[in-house]
């Protein structure tokens, strides 16, 4: 991996790793990316992206138990089959989220000074 696409991924990490706890913390707590759309506000970048990810978090939990359910049956087909499905359709857009970051972070790092 090249080194703007390593400092790339590491930024996008540890803006996750800081913006993925509660609305109340994280990145605006630590001085990262709230100051960049409004502080402490509630529609802030960082807070809007630590719900984003609690939210796909929380789906993977939901197929993960939809699963475990279905093992002892206790679970519909149908009922897994949405779950892991909803929870596919969410990664597949913290994927594509993820790539977007990367991609302006490169951008901004070609950017001359």
């Amino acid at each position: 991996m090249d080194p703007i696409a390593s400092r790339a991924v590491g930024a996008y990490t540890d803006a996750l790793r800081r913006g993925a706890g509660s609305a109340t913390q994280g990145a605006d707590a630590a001085g990262g990316l709230g100051g960049f759309a409004g502080g402490g506000d509630s529609n802030s970048f960082s807070s809007v992206l630590g719900r984003a990810m609690d939210d796909a978090v929380a789906t993977s939990v939901k197929a993960d138990q939809t699963s475990m359910s279905a093992a002892v049956g206790k679970a519909n087909v149908t009922d897994v089959v949405t779950a892991l499905t909803n929870a596919e359709v969410t990664l597949q857009a913290v994927v594509a989220v993820r790539d977007k970051v990367v991609s302006a972070y490169q951008e901004i790092m070609r950017m001359p000074i």
